[in-house]
């Protein structure tokens, strides 16, 4: 028998790896190769990273290992950095549900110290000075709430002034998901039911996460005008961050005003079984970002995983599946992380400058 719960955070449990419930056919995708991923010469100093679920795991690795980069962090529906330590029972046992018990915070601080003697993570001197948005459903049964408040424990002894650094937001009527407001545009059939979750995990729970997250992370922000201003959502070719797992195009969502260069830059990292390939491009849509961005001067980068037979349910790598098959001490967690440094290439190359002729 599998494991239900794991079922739906894409983990493999005896033979079969965990979903998020999904029941949508997975839309089929043009075969056509995008282009690159520009050089749009964005600003480095107000870089924040979003994500859900497995995303929520990846954007906090990231976060850790590159602190200096980052303005802010918003994780959703998961648990403490580092969490699972490359062991697929932790992941189940302590990451997802808790019946091996509650992370022990202790042993991950031991972990980020042993990390930083090997640079293999940010300062914490940097980490310290992070902005953290962090949003738990009090119905969630696939990441229990509780992993939620120990991710904010465990910034609250890392964080320089957490009372002042760190918002944590629980629902208590939410499952799993990424809450988007009423007035979305997004179609009745892509939106889940706020409690229960499942479908797109686009939670229909009359709250506007996206635009809450921003306005933590980055400060006082400028409405958006309906439907949304002029920008482009384009398909770029992720072959040139070539790293296990990563789907073959990412997304990018880039407002009118951005197209010369000089905006900010927000990084959305979706959650198992809500990538292109199984949702088509419901969450690079409708997750609530792209209105904010386009008001006030952001681009998008939406990242996309792929499935595969050791991840069918096209999860980011919070557990160690792209390593292990190399290192007996996967080091998905760190700068040396096949996932995290791929995504911080990508940061990197829309930070460049576009190449003259």
């Amino acid at each position: 028998m599998s494991d239900p719960a794991a079922m739906r955070l894409g983990l493999p449990a005896t033979g079969l790896c965990l979903s998020l419930g999904l029941g949508l056919a997975a839309p089929a995708i043009a075969e056509e190769t995008p282009d690159a991923l520009p050089r749009l010469a964005l600003a480095a100093d107000a870089t924040s990273v979003i994500g859900v679920s497995s995303g929520g795991y990846m954007a906090t690795q990231l976060a850790v290992a590159w602190p200096a980069r980052f303005q802010g962090l918003g994780v959703l529906a998961a648990g403490p950095w580092a969490c699972a330590r490359g062991s697929l029972s932790l992941a189940l046992g302590q990451c997802m549900g808790t019946h091996k018990g509650p992370p022990d915070l202790n042993v991950l601080a031991e972990r980020y110290r042993d990390y930083r003697e090997r640079d293999l993570v940010g300062e914490a001197e940097a980490l310290a000075d992070l902005r953290v948005f962090i949003w738990q459903g009090g119905e969630d049964e696939t990441v229990a709430p509780a992993l939620g408040q120990a991710l904010a424990e465990q910034f609250r002894g890392w964080l320089a002034a957490p009372d002042e650094q760190l918002n944590l937001v629980e629902s208590e009527q939410a499952g799993h998901g990424w809450p988007v407001a009423a007035d979305t545009q997004a179609p009745v059939e892509a939106l889940a039911d706020c409690r229960q979750g499942g479908a797109t995990h686009l939670l229909a729970c009359d709250r506007d996460i996206a635009g809450e997250a921003l306005a933590w992370l980055h400060g006082e922000l400028a409405p958006p005008e309906a439907p949304d201003r002029a920008g482009r959502l384009i398909a770029f070719d992720q072959a040139d961050f070539e790293a296990r797992g990563l789907a073959d195009r990412g997304y990018l969502y880039v407002p009118e005003q951005c197209e010369a260069g000089g905006c900010d830059l927000t990084v959305a990292l979706h959650g198992c079984a809500m990538g292109a390939e199984q949702i088509g491009e419901t969450f690079v849509r409708h997750g609530g970002l792209n209105e904010w961005a386009a008001a006030n001067e952001r681009v998008v980068l939406y990242p996309q995983a792929e499935t595969s037979l050791p991840n069918p349910q096209g999860c980011w790598d919070w557990w160690g599946f792209a390593e292990s098959a190399w290192q007996l001490d996967p080091l998905h967690d760190t700068r040396e992380g096949t996932q995290t440094s791929a995504l911080m290439a990508m940061i990197e190359r829309l930070q460049a400058a576009p190449e003259t002729p």
